[in-house]
């Protein structure tokens, strides 16, 4: 077989089943590793997602106590603009009253 023009020997098949083995052999030993590889790589981005999912919830709740810190301020002032709101009603109330009080004293119409 060494030329190509002689027949095949008994001995030459089982050196080519041989190295057909080894060849399939070697194939299954690199698919194992590329297999293992892969399964590495697939861990490694599983991890990154993780890890990127508890950054983007941290930067959420960062965000969640800026406004809420905000939101107090806001509050705050509201109450305070409310508070003075009403302290000026009561104070104009009073005022309206002794009006009233002066225009009944002076028998005076009320002012339409």
């Amino acid at each position: 077989m060494e030329n190509g023009h002689e027949p095949a020997s008994k001995q030459d098949v089982e050196l080519l089943r041989s190295d057909v083995e080894l060849l399939r052999s070697d194939v299954r030993s690199e698919f194992k590793q590329v297999r293992s590889e892969m399964e590495q790589l697939r861990s490694e981005v599983h991890h990154g997602y993780d890890d990127l999912k508890e950054t983007m919830r941290d930067v959420q709740t960062e965000i969640l106590r800026a406004f809420y810190g905000y939101t107090q301020t806001a509050d705050a002032k509201l109450k305070e603009g409310e508070q003075s709101d009403m302290a000026l009603r009561q104070r104009l109330t009073a005022v309206e009253s002794r009006i009233l009080e002066v225009e009944k004293r002076l028998n005076m119409p009320p002012a339409a």
